[in-house]
């Protein structure tokens, strides 16, 4: 798992006990590595699905349910988080801890994207609009990571 914005501090609080809030996502690649799935948020732009845990539920759960939610797919997660981060997602929230999991789909399956929130295979390479543009290198170093074990 790699670390971003201090985020195992965050981390090792969270273990202690309940933590509000923290958000949950998945970085859900095609086999080949050469594309990830991703939904575009009315006001954040392209970005993995995901959101809050809701109480009573793992950060794990939290992102399948996340993302069967906006793709309508059904992902089975690595048994480790690819990263965790600290983002304030408005500038009046808190900051949030998340935790990005992993998961690698048939890239010939069709999201069906919330209303008003369509998803969509896009290719790594690219330079796709978001909120959090840190996210792109993140996302493309951890698809060369797994292509390469």
């Amino acid at each position: 798992m790699t670390e971003y914005d201090d985020a195992l501090a965050w981390l090792e609080i969270a273990m202690q006990g309940p933590m509000e809030p923290i958000a949950a996502e998945v970085w859900a690649f095609d086999e080949s590595f050469s594309h990830v799935l991703l939904v575009r948020h009315r006001w954040r732009g392209w970005v993995p699905p995901g959101g809050r845990v809701e109480a009573g539920e793992t950060p794990r759960e939290a992102a399948r349910r996340e993302f069967r939610e906006e793709t309508g797919l059904d992902a089975r997660l690595l048994e480790t988080p690819a990263a965790v981060t600290v983002r304030a997602y408005r500038e009046d929230w808190t900051p949030t801890l998340g935790l990005s999991y992993a998961a690698v789909l048939d890239g010939s399956l069709a999201p069906a994207g919330e209303s008003r929130q369509p998803a969509a295979w896009t290719p790594l390479p690219s330079d796709w609009e978001g909120a959090f543009p840190g996210d792109r290198p993140r996302i493309r170093a951890f698809a060369g990571h797994l292509k390469a074990s």
